[in-house]
């Protein structure tokens, strides 16, 4: 017997990934990027990718998403992760509700009242539970029957589930039979993985910024302006821009560091510590002025890699994201891996939904006899 699952929003597949880790049939994702085709496709054998529409969809077609399950399967899921721009705390505190994708977490609603799966994730930014149409989605699947993960229980901190980033999410998991409630794996601090674990102990050559990587063309560092350079020379992991101050370098300032107003953002420019998770991976993790990305390592003078971005998401080493042939469009890229589920997380949920599958089968057989 058989979960049958669809993946919504499901960008370059991390979510599917995972839960086909866990052991469910993810038959097929659907997302409005049609460049995500190649990386869920190739990673994902099986599982079909279908560039639509979900609002469309919601609106007008959700036969198609109901098509899409195994009908044989013992159980259905339907996950995703709607874009989380709206939600974002980048948003710094303004009203997001006309963003064109503020409506997709409502449209996610409406397909789970159409095509009336067994379980459903949702999974988004930490920041999402304090939208109006987030509190709309949780009444509407309420009313639906759904049992929820308690509130309490809907908060991800990524390093307490295997994850080496400082990343919290939030996560829905809902049930029609018994409840899901997720369990960390990493509850102890001592436990938490780390940047070293991750990206370091000869999994990955060492490179120069800049410097072409012929055997995984992902594993390339962008390059940094002689400037940007001295100021991640003179970084200690871990460290401030006060770094530089302390070599005598107070001319690698940014104007911002020298106003009362901008004294606090200390890690843009920072490298990470190799003995802790990483900050959150962002669609800018690859530009050393987005925020503590440099490398830990101080004989690697640079930011991270495309390829380390993806391995701290919880990718797999030899994920592919573009055809060899193809020409490696770094934004695009960066934004298929800071948006995506983690796999990590998307196969903790799957293990979760797959103990509540059996012990509701094993229920029923003892009923049975």
């Amino acid at each position: 017997m058989t979960i049958s699952a669809v993946d919504l929003f499901c960008g370059a597949g991390g979510l599917t990934y995972g839960l086909r880790e866990a052991g469910i049939d993810v038959e097929a994702g659907i997302d409005v990027d049609p460049s995500c085709r190649y990386p869920y496709e190739t990673n994902n054998e099986g599982s079909t990718f279908y560039a639509r529409d979900i609002g469309q969809l919601a609106d007008e077609d959700p036969e198609f998403v109901a098509d899409l399950f195994d009908s044989s399967a013992e159980a259905t899921v339907l996950a995703g992760c709607a874009p989380c721009q709206p939600f974002s705390p980048l948003t710094h505190g303004e009203d997001s509700s006309e963003h064109e994708s503020y409506g997709l977490l409502e449209a996610f609603g409406e397909l789970i009242k159409e095509t009336e799966p067994d379980f459903i994730v949702m999974e988004n930014v930490y920041e999402v539970r304090h939208h109006e149409v987030y509190e709309e989605f949780v009444e509407k699947v309420e009313r639906l029957g759904y049992s929820l993960n308690p509130e309490e229980n809907r908060r991800a901190f990524c390093p307490e589930f295997g994850l080496p980033q400082t990343r919290r999410r939030w996560l829905v998991v809902g049930s029609r039979n018994s409840l899901v409630k997720l369990t960390p794996t990493h509850e102890d601090p001592e436990q938490y993985p780390t940047v070293r674990e991750c990206i370091g102990g000869g999994k990955l050559d060492k490179i120069e910024a800049g410097e072409p990587n012929e055997d995984d063309p992902l594993h390339t560092a962008r390059d940094l302006e002689p400037h940007n350079l001295e100021r991640v020379h003179l970084s200690k992991p871990g460290g401030t821009w006060k770094d530089w101050i302390e070599a005598g370098r107070e001319d690698l300032l940014l104007d911002c560091h020298k106003k009362d107003t901008g004294a606090t953002y200390q890690s843009v420019y920072g490298r990470m510590e190799p003995d802790k998770p990483a900050p959150t991976i962002t669609t800018q993790f690859y530009n050393l002025g987005s925020g503590r990305f440099g490398h830990y390592d101080t004989d690697q003078d640079r930011a991270l890699s495309l390829r380390e971005g993806a391995m701290i998401q919880s990718f797999p080493r030899d994920y592919d994201f573009v055809e060899q042939s193809s020409e490696l469009e770094i934004t695009k890229i960066g934004q298929m891996i800071g948006n995506a589920v983690p796999p990590r997380l998307g196969e903790v949920v799957g293990n979760h939904i797959q103990e509540v599958v059996d012990g509701d089968r094993q229920s029923l057989l003892n009923n049975y006899h």
